[in-house]
């Protein structure tokens, strides 16, 4: 053969190919095989490889060896499988008398996928997308089983090795399903994140975070999900039995604790409303003007939530109650506030709402001593859609209206005077929605609640809308009744302790003088550090701009007469002091919750201090793990702790034991939306829940993370409105 010919090969070409294809050949197997230490052997009958682990001699099975249980020897197996590449699953058993005889311990791959029966019949009658799943399974026979004679001891009878598959790599072991677990400090992380309206894939990214990286979590965002979906399973048809025991209990055992709740005729939950003693204490001393108003988007009943909302010492809003309708209706809302003034026992002075006809008439039925007060921000805002976008851009329009309605320091007359000149002077007489408002002027123009006490402190329902607001920004509308009632709970813990804090600032801290005067030094020591910077503004304008006129003593009043120079009108203003007066401010974890936090954050300290100091460090991280490895060791006699034994410590609620049938089936509402969902209380098999049922599995299941409402703002709203 011609030496130059394309056909003839160098002998030193032909080494380098065939180094070149071992090289190659090297690469796949080690893409397959990552443990590339471990021994791989020829099948001489099926010509296939079989992979054999090396681990320590320690933590091989040999035949022969005693175990006191056969959890003790899963977790042997187990441990041996996870030092080796491979996880495990218990396979079949024999029973002899009721005593496990025999049992098997294999491989999870062991076994194969089964044949999908494919039906062209019920294709035709429901149609479907196949879904393409991969399987893990290929036939490995590797496996351990275990013997025993009188139940209670078990003795290894025969140990398969070999494998047909390779093995895991060890930084990819936590994405072994077997591997993957969520301890309970997680799923309690998982839980109270919950809370905060963090859903479960923000929760493990949150702690993929804070472990390091995805394979310190020991959990995928499947997992988490999964977890969230078992709550689902475990609240399952009995939400509202869960609810109503819980609250049931805390009025029984709680003092001052207000719970009621109502069914229709049908037996389904129409309403709830609860109150504990804090917040009757706070309608006791800020309870003179209340607002309320409904929001949705809370629960996954469509449930209507009613926050009743007042002002406490600091400004801030302070939750009175609260309660959950199934709908708007007129009956609805007079059984609430009835179920309102037999928990507080007395009316308040002053009730603000927006135009709503179904408030309306049950504030009048049920709060007859009360006055009922419009939303002037809602009648406001409806200016523009009324008189014509072209005259709400006239300045002097806005200007003069504004002028009259957003003050209290005008006389009636004076208001009902200069309202009629507006009206005459735009054109605005034959407007009937003005008439109608204008008719009602006592439901909403500040100027007609001069003598109601504490009357300005609400001239709109913005304060429920914050309320409202501040409750979406920790609820969705995915929630159960259980897991909304554990959301209220943490908003309320939110706005309690912000009212301390504000308490704490109000009694440590103290102000500038700006005036130098004893009379500001004496209103420091009575309010609150937020009231006393309205009243600190107000006295240096008394002081710089108004004239006391004549003081006379009446009976327990001081009465000072002033001339307000920027006030709008004659500016003749009367202030009354009484004799006495003053400013009042009113202000369960389990033992092993508490040795918990105690035990995180002392491990916070450590490493905080000792970042700089290795060696120190490496101390403490060997005395956890000492001690992480004895909890190990307790595994393998301690009882398992079902999960569904756990949840009802995690979300505080339990599932009733009885017999009886579920009294929290939810009705679905109908397309169009139109009817609120209410809650069965007898079982239904042709209800559906609003969400599609999910497999456990969680694929495919979607959590809506925030439901934020959204706040518009009007050009007719005052600058200096009090909100």
């Amino acid at each position: 053969m011609d030496p130059q010919s394309s056909n003839a090969r160098i002998t030193d070409d032909v080494e380098f190919e065939d180094a070149e294809f071992h090289a190659v050949h090297d690469d796949a197997e080690h893409l397959r095989n990552p443990t590339s230490d471990n021994q791989v052997l020829l099948d001489d009958q099926t010509n296939e490889r079989l992979y054999i682990p090396k681990v320590a001699s320690s933590c091989v099975p040999v035949i022969g060896i005693e175990f006191t249980s056969l959890e003790q020897a899963y977790v042997f197996y187990q441990t041996y499988a996870k030092k080796s590449g491979f996880s495990a699953r218990k396979g079949g058993e024999h029973h002899v008398g009721g005593i496990i005889k025999t049992k098997y311990f294999v491989c999870s791959k062991e076994g194969h996928k089964p044949l999908a029966f494919d039906d062209p019949y019920l294709k035709l009658s429901k149609p479907y997308k196949r879904r393409n799943r991969p399987t893990i399974q290929t036939g490995c026979k590797a496996q351990i089983k275990l013997c025993s004679t009188d139940g209670v001891l078990y003795k290894v009878d025969k140990f398969v090795q070999e494998h047909n598959h390779s093995f895991v790599c060890p930084k990819d072991m936590h994405l072994l399903p077997t591997y993957r677990h969520l301890s309970e400090t997680q799923e309690e992380m998982i839980w109270d994140l919950g809370i905060l309206n963090f859903g479960p894939v923000k929760a493990f990214n949150i702690m993929r975070q804070r472990y390091g990286g995805f394979e310190n979590v020991g959990a995928t965002k499947d997992d988490c999900k999964n977890f969230r979906a078992r709550i689902h399973s475990y609240i399952g048809e009995y939400d509202a039995d869960m609810v109503i025991n819980r609250l049931t209990d805390k009025k029984q055992f709680m003092v001052d604790y207000s719970f009621v709740h109502s069914v229709d005729e049908n037996k389904r939950l129409t309403g709830l409303f609860w109150a504990d003693g804090l917040c009757k204490r706070n309608y006791a001393e800020f309870g003179d003007v209340i607002s309320f108003n409904a929001t949705f988007k809370t629960n996954k009943y469509r449930m209507v939530f009613v926050p009743f909302t007042g002002i406490d010492n600091h400004f801030r809003n302070v939750m009175l109650g609260a309660g959950l309708l199934a709908s708007e209706s007129i009956e609805s809302y007079k059984w609430l506030l009835q179920s309102f003034l037999d928990s507080f026992g007395k009316q308040p002075k002053v009730v603000v709402t927006y135009q709503d006809p179904a408030m309306k008439q049950a504030i009048e039925a049920v709060f007859d001593k009360s006055r009922h007060r419009l939303c002037m921000w809602h009648i406001m805002k409806k200016v523009a859609d009324k008189v014509g976008h072209e005259l709400c851009n006239n300045e002097d329009f806005k200007r003069c209206m504004c002028d009259i309605v957003w003050t209290d320091s005008i006389a009636l007359e004076t208001f009902e005077r200069e309202w009629k000149l507006i009206m005459i002077e735009f054109g605005l007489t034959e407007n009937k929605w003005i008439d109608d408002m204008f008719g009602m002027r006592s439901s909403w123009i500040p100027a007609f609640y001069h003598h109601e006490h504490m009357s300005g402190l609400m001239w709109t329902t913005f304060r429920s809308e914050s309320e409202n607001h501040f409750f979406c920004q920790v609820a969705n509308s995915q929630l159960t009744l259980v897991e909304f009632f554990n959301h209220f709970d943490g908003a309320m813990d939110v706005q309690r302790f912000n009212h301390r804090k504000n308490d704490h600032i109000s009694r440590n801290t103290t102000s500038d003088n700006w005036s130098e005067t004893t009379l500001e030094d004496d209103a420091m020591k009575i309010y609150t550090r937020s009231i006393f910077a309205d009243q600190q503004a107000e006295l240096y304008g008394t002081l710089s701009e108004c004239l006391p006129m004549e003081t006379k003593i009446e009976e327990l009043f001081l009465k000072i007469s002033m001339k307000d120079w920027k006030a709008h009108g004659d500016g003749l203003l009367e202030v009354c002091f009484k004799k006495g007066g003053g400013c009042n401010c009113i202000m369960q974890l389990s033992q092993a919750k508490e040795v918990a936090y105690e035990i995180m954050q002392t491990e916070e300290y450590l490493i905080g201090n000792l970042m700089r100091d290795f060696d120190h460090l490496v101390i403490v991280r060997d005395r956890m793990r000492e001690m992480k490895e004895m909890v190990d060791e307790l595994r393998i006699t301690k009882p398992i702790d079902p999960k569904f034994d756990r949840y009802p410590r995690l979300i505080g609620y339990e599932k009733p034991n009885t017999d009886a049938p579920p009294t929290g089936q939810a009705s679905a509402a109908d397309k169009k939306g139109k009817k609120r969902r209410v809650i069965q209380f007898e079982t239904d098999p042709g209800l559906v829940d609003e969400e599609d049922e999910e497999a456990e599995t969680g694929e495919g299941e979607e959590y809506e993370e925030v439901d934020e409402a959204d706040d518009s703002d009007s050009e007719w709203e005052e600058l200096n409105d009090d909100e």
